[in-house]
């Protein structure tokens, strides 16, 4: 341990001197409260420090003391369910030992080292093993199993395992190799700063599915994928996060609030716990992971919240499941990033962010991916990050958003107007994007209909042509359309609210599966292709628009899952005798 002393105090930041020997991202322990801090610069022997809490009462010539390791967190059972800080201090524990508030300097273990788990082998004495195979299984929550694995570093023979109760401590597999036996717990620790390891990465190509149409149909991200949720306040940013938290087909959520308001992550910690999840009819927090880590609590550790948030889902991933990171909000985070590079005196980019604010969310993002795991079993998982972006105003050009536009795949932007509107997703469909629309569209071609990528690039491009009709008609009316042209408008007025817009409190409506997106918006396009074949042959618009099948179409979303093959086969048969019966009034 290397003791230094502290020359200056800029906030969160303390520069130390007598640190020569230390390095880089070590974490040290400042002043007699044992602050929390971490080694951000090294110039010659004085050390630049972000301390992960508050700095007042601190002064010159306090002891700085190194610990020697990067900043880590502690993977083993029991961190499903748990509600941790920034830099991974259970809050559980906190409240136990100092009540509601945040003692500076408490010192209390990210897990529960007492607690018995049971350990159930999955390899016999005598079996070779790799670092990333499974030794054994843990039943964590109802959901989750835990599989136990050999760290990186370890190859050998299993000499001893067994079945039994024990605590993340006490050995449950001894493996010996070259350099001798090696006692393997139910314990690793792993700096938060460099991604885990895999043995390849792969090509994101099977969708996340979400239940949200307007996601899955129109801007879907691939399991391993990025994306973006970009807003103003008040436009649904954490209601979002909220439904993919709850619907998306993953097995595992690390829900990151980085920097925005108390009460938006009070909101998380009492809804989630209440929260069904409909996959397995339990608590969602059973399959969740809380980084907490708000706007009035120590601004230094909003930006070590991130990568404390993604290097647990890592382990997740690590294990064969796919994982989601949600990170509320990445703006907070870049401006925690501003804060200590104000500090550090750097030279400030566009609007005072550091000139390196691009690259540290790429390494962010990069750490997303669809991977084969380590181990020899061939097992695949996949984490898909998903960031919040918050930007004042809701003003698309600064400097976060840009640059989380030029690294994420998918960009679902949210849009006040439609908030104000109460169309819910506020995601509007005009400047929201996808890259991994053809990737998916493959699988769901496949899997759902081979009409689906065809049928989707139809609604898009009607949904386009809409907002160029929408411009005529604002400068000389709707009447100066032509019937085809309204015809456009009346099908994309569908689209919008009977499709896209979806009512997130409606048993029914809140999630939707691909069958019944894809036969939905089959139903609305056979009404357009029929509107145009009767307008074709000479009937009025106004007599295409009062056709009774229209309510029908509109009412699709309210058909339950079960009955949705029979509800569309029926409104399809419906549409077909209408037309047919228009069409010969129209001959008459």
């Amino acid at each position: 341990m290397i003791d230094g002393k502290v020359v200056k105090i800029s906030g969160p930041l303390v520069v130390a001197s007598g640190m020569r020997e230390a390095n880089l991202f070590d974490v040290v322990r400042v002043g007699p409260n044992r602050l929390i801090g971490e080694i951000i610069e090294m110039r010659g022997g004085e050390a630049s420090i972000q301390v992960y809490e508050e700095t007042s009462g601190l002064k010159p010539g306090d002891t700085v003391a190194t610990t020697g390791a990067p900043l880590s967190v502690e993977l083993a059972p029991g961190l499903v369910g748990s509600i941790f800080d920034g830099i991974q201090r259970s809050l559980e524990a906190i409240k136990k030992l100092s009540g509601a508030s945040l003692e500076r300097g408490i010192e209390v273990a990210p897990l529960d080292h007492e607690k018995k788990w049971h350990f159930v082998p999955t390899v016999e004495p005598g079996a070779s093993v790799v670092p990333g195979d499974v030794v054994g299984t843990v039943q964590e929550t109802g959901p989750v199993l835990h599989r136990i694995m050999v760290p990186l570093g370890v190859t050998g023979t299993v000499e001893s395992i067994s079945e039994g109760d024990f605590t993340i401590d006490e050995t449950v597999c001894v493996v010996k190799g070259e350099g001798g036996a090696r006692n393997l717990t139910m314990t690793q620790t792993t700096p938060v700063r460099r991604s885990r390891p895999y043995k390849t990465k792969l090509m994101p190509q099977r969708p996340m599915t979400t239940g949200q149409r307007i996601i899955d149909t129109l801007f879907p991200v691939a399991k391993g994928g990025t994306a973006a949720v970009p807003g103003p306040f008040g436009s649904g940013k954490t209601v979002v996060q909220h439904a993919l938290a709850k619907w998306s087909d993953v097995d595992l959520v690390v829900y990151i609030g980085c920097g925005e308001r108390g009460n938006e992550m009070t909101d998380v910690l009492k809804e989630f716990p209440e929260l069904i999840d409909p996959r397995t009819g339990e608590s969602l927090m059973q399959r969740t992971v809380l980084i907490a880590n708000t706007s009035n609590m120590p601004v230094a550790a909003r930006e070590a919240s991130i990568y404390t948030g993604i290097t647990i889902a890592e382990y997740y991933r690590d294990m064969g499941y796919s994982v989601a990171v949600m990170a509320d909000s990445t703006s907070r985070w870049a401006e925690a990033l501003r804060e200590m590079s104000g500090r550090l005196e750097e030279m400030p980019g566009e609007e005072g962010y550091p000139a390196y604010l691009t690259s540290r969310l790429a390494q962010f993002y990069e750490r997303a991916g669809r991977v084969a795991c380590l181990g020899s079993d061939g097992r695949e998982g996949s984490l898909t990050a998903i960031g919040a972006v918050s930007p004042a105003g809701g003003d698309l050009s600064e400097p976060v958003a840009q640059a989380t536009m030029r690294i994420v795949k998918v960009f679902w932007s949210l849009d006040s107007n439609l908030a104000y509107q109460r169309h819910f997703p506020a995601i509007n469909w005009l400047t929201s994007y996808s890259l991994y629309a053809d990737s998916v569209g493959a699988w769901l071609n496949e899997n759902v209909s081979e009409h689906w990528t065809a049928l989707r690039a139809r609604a898009m491009a009607l949904l386009q042509q809409e907002a160029e009709l929408q411009e005529i008609v604002q400068l000389v009316g709707v009447d100066a359309l032509s019937a085809e042209d309204r015809m456009v408008l009346e099908v994309t007025r569908s689209i919008r609210e009977d499709y896209i817009q979806q009512n997130a409190f409606d048993v029914t409506d809140s999630y939707s599966t691909y069958d019944k997106q894809y036969k939905m918006l089959a139903l609305v396009m056979s009404f357009y292709d029929a509107g145009l074949q009767a307008l074709a042959q000479g009937v009025e618009l106004d007599a295409i628009i009062a056709l009774p099948v229209r309510e029908r179409i509109a009412r699709a979303k309210e058909v339950p899952e079960d009955r949705v093959d029979a509800a569309y086969a029926q409104i399809a048969q419906e549409l077909e005798q209408q037309l047919t019966d228009l069409l010969g009034k129209g001959a008459a």
